[in-house]
C-alpha cells in the first residue's frame, strides 16, 4: 500500500480553464493527474469532471506559457514537459474568423485554429469554392490598414455588420465527398464559362460547401465600383519602402493561426500571394477569377503597382465594361436554366478532352529553332549623352540577340552579342505616339546593362517583345508559349489603339459614367471628369463586344504585363554592404533593386539556384547559385521566415503539373519553405 506521502510525490494538481462555448466566463477545473497519464486521457478526465453532456469532439488543449497546441493526444504529461506551473486551456480548435476578400467584401466563417496556415486556407477555399488554394495565403494588415475606413463609416448611417457575409454554420471538417481544390477532368463545368454564373444543377457537387446560389454570385460577381471619396479615403502614395512594409504580414505557412496570436473573430485578408496562377478555368474557376479580378483592380486603382496613363484607361475601360456587364448579369434570373444530365456532361466534356488538339505544327517546327532577322534601333544609355538611336541589323537565335552594321556582314563577327537568359524585359511604349521599344535590363558580374531597342510597328515589336520574354526564361521561340505570347501581346496593343474614327458614345452615356471611379486618384486629379469620360469611352470602343469572363481574364492578363507584375517587396540588408536595400521577390527571379532611386541593381533566377537556408540565430537568409555566386542579407522589413518562405513557395509552385491529379505535396512545401528550424 502506498502511503498519503508517496501519493502526493507522485501525483500533483494541474489547474485546466474551460472555455466553455455557452458562457461568457471562463472556468477553472483542477485535476489530480500524474507524469505517466497521457494527453487523451487527461481530456477524458476533465470531461468527466465538467459533467456536462455537450459534443466536446472539437476541444484541445492549449499550453499558454508554450504556445503550442497539445494535439498528440497519445503522448504522456511527462513527454509534452507538462508540469504543475503549466497554463492549459480546454477550448474549441475552430474559431469564428473574418475574412476580408480581394473584393473588400468581409466574409465570417469558422477556421481550424490549431491547423497549420497552409492547411486552414486549403479549409477556407473548399468553402468559397476557390481551387488551388496554395496560391493563397492570410496577410494580418498592419494596424492602420483599416483605419481610413473607419472615417467613412462613421457619417455613413449604415451599420459596418451588414457588409459581412456570414457562413457561420460552415465548420471547415475534413474529408468532403468532392472539393473544388481536386477536380477530375470529367466533372461537370459548375459555372457558366461566358458569364460566370453558377449552373445551378451542379451546385450540388460542393456538397461540403455552404455557398448558396446568392452567396455564390456576391463572391463570383464583381461589386459596383466605390464612390471617388471612398477610393480617395484608401489611396496611400507609397514609396517602395512603404510597399515593402505591407509585406511583413503574411502568416507563417507551417503554424497555427493560434500559435501566431490571432484572436477569435480577428479580422485577416485573404489574398494571392503567389503571383504564379495555375490552370484557370472559367468553367470551374469564376469565384477565383473574380476574386483575381478584384485584387488586381485595387492594386491598380491604389497604385500598389505602377503603370503609364495609357494602360489606366485600358484598365478603366476594363473595368467600366464588367461593372455594367455584372450589373445586367446580376438582374437576370438564373433559376430557370435548363438543367443538365450531369453524366451526359461529363461524358461530352470527357469526349473533348480525349479527342485532344489537332496537330497543326509541321514535323520540321519541333528540330528548327525559329530565329528573328530584322532591322531595329539601339541606344545605350550613357550620361551627357541625348537619346540617339542608331540602325543596326539584329538577328535573334536561341536566347541570345546579336546585332551587325548592316545586313550584309551578318556571315562576320557581330557588333554585339547580348545574351538574355535572366534579364529583366520592360515595355517602353506609348501606341498614340506610335513608339514601340523595348528596355533590356542585363545582368553583368558588377549590376545591370542598359539597353534599349526600337521597333518600326505593332506585329515587329509583339515578336521580338515575346522573344525577349520567352529568353529572358531561358526559352527559346521554338516554345509553344511563344504564339500566344505574341497574340497577348498584340490584343494589349490594340485594346490601347485609340481609335478616333469609330463613334464615342453618346453624350447620355458619358453623363451616366462615373470615370473617377475606375481610375486611380492621382490619375482623376489630372483630368476634368467629362474629358476622362470620353477617354474611357474611346478606349472601351476596343472590348465592347467581350463577355464577362474574358474582359476579367483580359484585365488580369494586361495586368501580367506590367514590368512591376508580381513583385514583392522587402526591406534587406545585404551581407557586406553599408545601406539598405530592397528586394524584389517574383516567381522566377531575385531583384535587388536600390531603395532610394528604385533601379534594378541585379537580379538573379531560381533557375540557377543551387542551395538556399537561414541562419536562424543571425536571421540571416543566405543562397548559392551557379558559378560560385553567393549572397546573404538579414531582413529588416519582416521576418526572414516570410523572405524564405516566399522564395521556397514559388520554387514549390514551379513543380505543379496537370498529370499530377490536382493533389499537392504538402510534406514537399513545407520542406521547401521550412528552413530546417
Amino acid at each position: 500500500m502506498l502511503s498519503s506521502s508517496d501519493f502526493a510525490s507522485a501525483s500533483w494538481e494541474l489547474v485546466i480553464r474551460v472555455d466553455h462555448p455557452n458562457e461568457e466566463e471562463q472556468k477553472d477545473v483542477t485535476l489530480r493527474v500524474s507524469g505517466d497519464l497521457h494527453v487523451g486521457g487527461l481530456m477524458l478526465k476533465l470531461v468527466e469532471q465538467i459533467n456536462i453532456s455537450q459534443d466536446w469532439s472539437d476541444f484541445a488543449l492549449w499550453w499558454e506559457q508554450k504556445h503550442c497546441w497539445l494535439l498528440k493526444t497519445h503522448w504522456t504529461l511527462d513527454k509534452c514537459g507538462v508540469q504543475a506551473d503549466a497554463k492549459l486551456l480546454f477550448t474549441p480548435q475552430h474559431k469564428m474568423l473574418r475574412l476580408r476578400l480581394p473584393n473588400v467584401k468581409t466574409v465570417r466563417l469558422r477556421v481550424s485554429f490549431s491547423a497549420v496556415v497552409f492547411k486552414a486556407v486549403s479549409d477556407i477555399c473548399k468553402i468559397l469554392n476557390i481551387r488551388r488554394s496554395e496560391e493563397l495565403s492570410l496577410l494580418k494588415p498592419s494596424g492602420d490598414y483599416f483605419k481610413k475606413k473607419k472615417k467613412k463609416d462613421k457619417s455613413n448611417k449604415e451599420p459596418i455588420i451588414e457588409d459581412i457575409l456570414n457562413l457561420e454554420g460552415s465548420p471547415t471538417t475534413p474529408g468532403p465527398p468532392v472539393s473544388p481544390g481536386l477536380y477530375s477532368k470529367t466533372m461537370t463545368p459548375t459555372y457558366d464559362p461566358i458569364n460566370g454564373t453558377p449552373a445551378s444543377s451542379t451546385m450540388t457537387w460542393f456538397s461540403d460547401s455552404p455557398l448558396t446560389e446568392q452567396n455564390c454570385s456576391i463572391l463570383a460577381f464583381s461589386q459596383p465600383p466605390q464612390s471617388p471619396e471612398a477610393l480617395a479615403d484608401m489611396y496611400q502614395p507609397r514609396s517602395l519602402v512603404d510597399k515593402a512594409k505591407l509585406n511583413a504580414g503574411w502568416l507563417d505557412s507551417s503554424r497555427s493561426l493560434m500559435e501566431q496570436g490571432i484572436q477569435e473573430d480577428e479580422q485577416l485578408l485573404l489574398r494571392f500571394k503567389y503571383y504564379t496562377f495555375f490552370d484557370l478555368n472559367p468553367k470551374y474557376d469564376a469565384v477565383r477569377i473574380n476574386q483575381l479580378y478584384e485584387q488586381a483592380r485595387w492594386a491598380i486603382l491604389l497604385e500598389e503597382i505602377d503603370c503609364t496613363e495609357e494602360e489606366m484607361l485600358i484598365f478603366a475601360a476594363l473595368q467600366y465594361h464588367i461593372s455594367k456587364l455584372s450589373l445586367s448579369a446580376e438582374t437576370q434570373d438564373f433559376t430557370n436554366e435548363s438543367e443538365v444530365d450531369e453524366v451526359e456532361a461529363a461524358l461530352s466534356n470527357l469526349e473533348v478532352t480525349l479527342e485532344g488538339g489537332k496537330a497543326d505544327s509541321a514535323l520540321e517546327d519541333i528540330t528548327d529553332i525559329p530565329k528573328l532577322a530584322d532591322n531595329l534601333k539601339l541606344f545605350r544609355p550613357k550620361k551627357l549623352i541625348l537619346k540617339a538611336f542608331k540602325q543596326y541589323w539584329f538577328i535573334f537565335k536561341d536566347t541570345s540577340i546579336a546585332y551587325f552594321k548592316n545586313k550584309e556582314l551578318e556571315q562576320g563577327e557581330p557588333v554585339e552579342k547580348l545574351n538574355l537568359r535572366g534579364c529583366e524585359v520592360v515595355p517602353d511604349v506609348n501606341v498614340a505616339g506610335r513608339k514601340f521599344g523595348i528596355k533590356l535590363l542585363i545582368p553583368v558580374a558588377d549590376g545591370m546593362n542598359e539597353v534599349y531597342l526600337r521597333c518600326d510597328h505593332e506585329n515587329q515589336y509583339a515578336q521580338w517583345m515575346a522573344a525577349c520574354i520567352l529568353a529572358s526564361k531561358g526559352k527559346t521561340m521554338a516554345d509553344s508559349s511563344y504564339q500566344p505570347e505574341v497574340l497577348n501581346i498584340l490584343s494589349f496593343l490594340r485594346m490601347k489603339n485609340r481609335n478616333s474614327a469609330s463613334q464615342v458614345a453618346s453624350s447620355l452615356e458619358t453623363m451616366d459614367m462615373n470615370p473617377e471611379c475606375f481610375v486611380s486618384p492621382r490619375c482623376a486629379k489630372k483630368h476634368k471628369s467629362k474629358q476622362l469620360a470620353a477617354r474611357i469611352l474611346e478606349a472601351h470602343q476596343n472590348v465592347a463586344q467581350m463577355p464577362l469572363v474574358e474582359a476579367k481574364l483580359r484585365f488580369i492578363q494586361a495586368w501580367q504585363s506590367l514590368p512591376e507584375f508580381g513583385l514583392t517587396y522587402y526591406l534587406v540588408r545585404f551581407k557586406g554592404s553599408k545601406k539598405d536595400d530592397i528586394l524584389g521577390v517574383s516567381y522566377n527571379r531575385l531583384i535587388r533593386i536600390d531603395a532610394a532611386t528604385g533601379i534594378p541593381i541585379t537580379t538573379w533566377r531560381f533557375t540557377n539556384m543551387k542551395q538556399w537556408n537561414v541562419n536562424w540565430e543571425i536571421r540571416q537568409v543566405a543562397i548559392e547559385f551557379d558559378q560560385n555566386v553567393s549572397i546573404a542579407f538579414t531582413c529588416l522589413s519582416a521576418d526572414c521566415k516570410i523572405v524564405h518562405e516566399y522564395i521556397g513557395g514559388y520554387i514549390f509552385l514551379s513543380t505543379r503539373s496537370k498529370d499530377q491529379n490536382e493533389t499537392l505535396d504538402e510534406d514537399l512545401f513545407h520542406k521547401l519553405t521550412g528552413g530546417q528550424e
